[in-house]
């Protein structure tokens, strides 16, 4: 499949990431994937790129560019690769609390006294070297420690599946996982069943809970929901209707600047904020539902 980059350069963490939302908003064509990655010369510059399965508009990349205060796109052509090949071999086993992410290769490399996690590199997020996946694991430990079992756990816009995993690990109960990306949905379904959890954790694919399998499970015990902050603040009133009082929320995919933004809109859903884990410029939120 030819693939084509977009890559520009700007300073600061908050400008980029309004950069990565208009570019995740462009049309014919769509990117098939966004990031933004700080560049490690101690400038606080980060660059944002999008690949695209046909060359990007031109016109529509210099208006974004210059509405954003970036350089100008470079767009590239990529030769023929097997990128997740390549991934796969750079992945290095992520831990987190008691679990450990990783990949079939590192399989051996998991300590006797560890969940390991096992994830393929994939066309979906979630291997655990992502600040929010790790922050999440590591926030599903804290809950764990503090007494709670999860009945019944649903995790949404769950990617590579790794979150619906963990959970259902640690209590062996009913786990639903949901993403809007049918990708996303092939991949869980992939990396569910390599860690034999396939056929007691069903993955549907869905906006939010927005499915009947995900309707007749609720209310839920914990809900898991990684994705980005608007859409975190659209599902709110969906949460609060799939959820009872005392029921546990974990949020990401959030910047530390779009934080109180998100606890706010919960909070006006009876969910407070429990607590806050911050890794690097990501943080993950853990509410209560009262």
């Amino acid at each position: 499949m030819t693939t084509f980059t977009a890559l520009t350069t700007l300073p600061g963490a908050g400008p980029a990431a309004a950069l990565a939302e208009a570019l995740e908003a462009l049309a014919d064509p769509a990117p098939i994937g966004v990031g933004v990655f700080e560049i490690e010369d101690g400038s606080g510059a980060r660059e944002v790129g999008a690949f695209f399965t046909e060359r990007p508009d031109p016109v529509a990349l210099d208006l974004l560019a210059a509405v954003h205060g970036a350089r100008p796109f470079a767009v590239s052509r990529l030769d023929d690769r097997d990128w997740v090949a390549q991934v796969r071999r750079e992945l290095t086993p992520v831990p987190a609390g008691r679990f450990v992410v990783h990949g079939g290769h590192d399989r051996g490399a998991v300590p006797i006294n560890r969940v390991g996690l096992e994830i393929e590199a994939a066309m979906a997020f979630g291997t655990g070297h992502h600040g929010t996946t790790r922050g999440c694991l590591l926030s599903l430990e804290r809950l764990a420690r503090q007494g709670l079992v999860a009945g019944r756990t649903a995790d949404i816009g769950c990617g590579t599946g790794v979150l619906a995993m963990a959970a259902r690990r640690l209590w062996r109960r009913q786990v639903i996982a949901s993403d809007i990306d049918p990708v996303a949905v092939a991949t869980a379904r992939a990396n569910l069943a390599a860690n034999r959890a396939g056929g007691a954790v069903p993955v549907v694919c869905a906006p939010g809970f927005r499915h009947p399998a995900l309707h007749a499970r609720a209310p839920y015990d914990l809900v898991f929901a990684n994705i980005l902050a608007g859409p975190l603040c659209r599902l709110a009133p969906q949460m609060a209707a799939h959820t009872a009082p005392g029921s546990a929320i974990i949020l990401s995919g959030i910047l530390a600047r779009q934080a109180r933004r998100v606890e706010t809109h919960y909070a006006g859903h009876r969910m407070a904020v429990r607590h806050r884990q911050q890794l690097g410029e990501w943080v993950t939120l853990t509410l209560a539902r009262w």
